[in-house]
């Protein structure tokens, strides 16, 4: 079996992470994969290494000083479509909105379900949810929005989270104990968020929030990390920075931070903050638990469908003061939780969904006998 895979972007957010975990973990498991995405600002590779058996076909994308979002997006359909050879696979699975236009018939993935006021947007966002053939969701919350607001009625097939990776990063290795060390010095005593500064992120919910806290914990930082959009947020980014100052609050902002590095920033934090608006799954969240540190989240259906008791839950800004102080005191019953809950999510397990999935929703009728791998169970052609 032929499977692309097609993402929009190659740096580090949370549906190309899935993307290439997912790609690496068909690949496992015998099956033909090749990701598709666009190279931005002249990048000819992925954030990360990918594994040799998955072919990457990056497509060159400039860009254009002052080009407004709407116009980007656009431009990235076309130019996507234009590359793309859709002939070559039997099954074109598309991540994302602007994926899911650059191609006449596909699986989508809907990670999370997002409201455009610009029209072109808006359309975009509706042709990527009601044009697939076929859709997956990554939690049946999602499933649930997409049921109330289309009549559809997507698969659900939960994310993975690399367990052993961030596991590994609070282990009691020389190494794992060194890298920790290395950002506690850097950083002190943090509270991490990750993902940027932007709406859906909650951002300055969360410096309200941590204002709150350091009138009781005032040796605590505050650090972002990540941040990589297609979106323009700098008026977003604005009212942040008047507000951290009318808090007389400092962020640490580290933007991207280099693959190898983020499991030990993840590890060597005293708790993780998720306060997004919006999620489809919550990874980061997960890898946070995978390295036994607590989390605190924003009261979504999404999250508890997701982390159950697990994490913390908050909706007001002093509930999320108060959460995160209880996550400051050791908690062993929960990060036990927690880390067991992370280790149940492998993309492995993911993966084998995804080709029974295929299976049955073939983007176009197979001219082949389909076989399967005698070792993995993947469907050959």
């Amino acid at each position: 079996m032929r499977i692309a895979l097609l993402t929009y972007s190659t740096k580090p957010r949370g549906g190309v992470v899935h993307t290439l975990s997912l790609a690496e973990a068909l690949a496992r498991l015998g099956a033909d994969v090749t990701v598709w995405t666009l190279g931005r600002g002249g990048d000819d590779g992925f954030f990360r290494p990918v594994e040799r058996a998955v072919t990457v076909r990056i497509v060159p994308f400039d860009g254009i000083e002052g080009e407004p979002v709407g116009t980007r997006i656009m431009r990235s359909i076309s130019i996507l479509r234009g590359a793309f050879t859709p002939d070559s696979y039997d099954i074109v699975h598309a991540q994302d909105c602007i994926s899911a236009n650059a191609v006449d018939r596909c699986i989508r993935t809907i990670h999370h379900l997002d409201t455009f006021t610009t029209p072109e947007l808006a359309r975009c966002h509706e042709r990527a949810v009601t044009e697939p053939y076929a859709r997956i969701c990554v939690s049946a919350a999602v499933a649930g929005e997409v049921r109330a607001g289309w009549g559809l009625h997507p698969t659900v097939i939960p994310n993975g989270v690399e367990y052993d990776r961030f596991a590994a990063a609070a282990g009691d290795s020389p190494a794992a104990a060194s890298a920790r060390t290395a950002w506690r010095h850097r950083l002190g005593r943090y509270i991490l968020a990750l993902g940027g500064i932007e709406p859906r992120k909650g951002s300055i919910d969360l410096l309200e929030a941590f204002a709150l806290l350091a009138r009781t914990e005032p040796g605590l930082r505050l650090v972002f990390a990540g941040g990589e959009t297609l979106f323009d947020y700098r008026d977003y980014r604005s009212r942040f920075d008047a507000r951290a100052a009318e808090l007389g609050v400092h962020p640490t902002i580290l933007g991207t931070v280099p693959h190898a590095d983020l499991p030990a920033l993840i590890a060597g934090a005293t708790l993780v903050s998720f306060l997004s608006s919006k999620e489809g799954f919550g990874l980061a969240a997960m890898e946070a638990l995978a390295a036994g540190i607590p989390v605190v989240a924003r009261d979504l259906p999404v999250l508890h469908e997701v982390f159950g008791d697990a994490v913390r839950y908050a909706a007001t800004h002093a509930e999320m003061a108060g959460q995160m102080a209880g996550a400051l005191q050791p908690d062993p019953e929960r990060t036990g939780h927690g880390t067991s809950l992370a280790a149940r999510f492998d993309w492995d397990t993911a993966a084998r969904a995804h080709l029974e999935f295929y299976r049955a929703h073939p983007t176009r009728a197979f001219e082949r006998v389909l076989t399967t791998h005698p070792s993995t169970g993947a469907v050959l052609s």
